[in-house]
């Protein structure tokens, strides 16, 4: 039996839903809050089916050492690091090759968001904590980054949702599981800022074709309009508890 034959049984149901139930372009059940730790400026949550990740956020404050600053715009660091307990074998604490790469591929994204010619010889630092993994951590993160960023005021001129979509099978799924991913002949992340409607993220892992790809962003993009209304949703709800005396934090 051929790899995809293999992956058509093992991933999908005779009914043609994933074996989680879902449809192809349906997305895992999501959560996010905002405004969830009491130490940053500016922080969220989200879970994004069993995936679960904090984002903080600390300034704009006065870039250390100072030989580093901008005179002109802020720094925007990014650190995106998985808990040695968010995965099944027990990850090593410190950074990896992998963890490196992926917080500079997200403090790009933000930097394309974020005004940072309002905040001169500042310093605006981004922490993604992944404390449960189980695929899309580097789109959930982004996701809870930029929520982060508005907590905190931080001037930007979108807000970013990112998901990833899948090849599995043969065929073309939206926010593929740890299985799916793990079984998987492509895997595509796509994060886009709504209002603005551009892309500020797009990576491929293995092939598509050119049909694979417009039909993978074209399904993204519906799921993108889901994630940015919770986005919305969570803000309103971070305001209106603000407003009412609450801090709106565990």
């Amino acid at each position: 039996m051929r790899g995809a034959e293999m992956n058509e049984l093992r991933l999908f149901r005779e009914d043609g839903l994933r074996i989680d139930g879902r449809r192809v372009d349906e997305l895992r059940p999501v959560k996010m809050e905002v405004g969830v730790l009491d130490k940053s400026d500016g922080s969220a949550y989200i879970e994004m089916g069993k995936t679960k990740i904090f984002a903080a956020v600390f300034g704009p404050k006065e870039a250390h050492p100072r030989h580093l600053s901008q005179p002109h715009r802020a720094i925007l660091n990014c650190r995106y690091h998985m808990a040695t307990f968010s995965v099944e074998e027990r990850k090593h604490p410190g950074m990896t090759r992998r963890e490196i790469e992926l917080s500079k591929v997200i403090k790009e994204s933000l930097e394309s968001l974020v005004f940072l010619n309002e905040y001169p010889r500042s310093a605006i630092d981004v922490y993604i904590e992944v404390v449960q993994a189980d695929a899309g951590t580097r789109t959930a993160g982004l996701t809870a980054a930029s929520l982060a960023l508005a907590d905190a005021g931080i001037q930007m001129n979108d807000l970013c949702c990112g998901v990833a979509v899948g090849k599995v099978g043969g065929r073309i799924v939206l926010d593929p599981s740890e299985e799916e991913d793990k079984h998987g002949e492509a895997d595509m992340p796509i994060a886009i800022a709504p209002r603005q409607n551009s892309i500020v993220l797009l990576q491929l892992n293995g092939r598509m074709t050119r049909e694979e790809m417009r039909l993978g962003i074209e399904m993204a993009r519906k799921g993108i309009e889901v994630l940015y209304s919770v986005q919305i949703a969570a803000l309103t709800k971070r305001v209106r508890s603000s407003h009412q005396g609450g801090s709106g934090r565990y």
